[in-house]
């Protein structure tokens, strides 16, 4: 067993904090020494374990290039649909995932591992509100959408739904659910300049955040 593999197992077994170098060096069956022949620490193997596959996301961002470049939204779908299908369909990919999400602690030794979530992140962002900025200038979304705002809630709606699949598989399928959330979001962006579906959130309302009971008993808590 290569000593990647082994991390790879370790790391959603254990967690990546509660995994050491001498824990992955016994599972790989080699030295501790012949890890840092290859690594200097943990952080420098976790990312080339990250390295060695593309995260979903990535994925979906790649290789969304197969669709033409005067249809950005088609493109941004098949993209993200990509994503949920390597999720699905992927098992190194989706085990990788799973370490990523539910697995790291950003503690000292590990925030390198941060470090190339937030670019990972970033980039995606970026390439999505590229793509609704580029809908925009084609005429295919109205010029008030706020591009920022959207990727960025795209972003996040699809790693939620990724995130919740992993965490239960059965309870839903995929890529129905993730094809329709897409497409759903994506159609509700052409209705931006239209009369809005709620009024303005009143300064009463907005004062009121906080003071419902739940929140007064986690203040409470938190005091000591």
């Amino acid at each position: 067993m290569s000593i990647l593999d082994a991390a790879e197992i370790l790391f959603q077994r254990r967690g990546v904090s509660r995994t050491s170098l001498q824990d992955i060096a016994q599972q790989a069956q080699v030295t501790r020494g012949a890890i840092y022949w290859h690594f200097k620490d943990k952080a420098e193997l976790f990312n080339a374990m990250m390295e060695r596959t593309t995260m979903p996301l990535e994925q979906g961002i790649v290789a969304s290039s197969v669709i033409a470049e005067n249809a950005p939204l088609e493109q941004i779908r098949w993209g993200l649909l990509n994503a949920f299908h390597s999720t699905v369909h992927n098992e190194r990919t989706r085990r990788v995932f799973e370490i990523a999400m539910h697995r790291v602690e950003y503690v000292e030794e590990l925030l390198a591992v941060r470090d190339r979530h937030l670019a990972v992140r970033n980039h995606g962002l970026a390439e999505l509100e590229r793509g609704l900025k580029l809908a925009i200038t084609l005429g295919q979304l109205p010029p008030t959408v706020r591009t920022r705002m959207a990727a960025l809630a795209l972003l996040s709606l699809v790693d939620g739904l990724i995130q919740n699949w992993i965490l239960d598989p059965t309870a839903f399928d995929l890529m129905e659910i993730g094809q329709g959330t897409v497409e759903a979001f994506l159609n509700s962006l052409q209705a931006t300049g239209q009369t809005a579906l709620l009024p303005p959130l009143s300064e009463a309302a907005r004062a009121a955040l906080g003071s419902a009971p739940v929140c007064m008993a986690v203040k409470s808590a938190a005091i000591p």
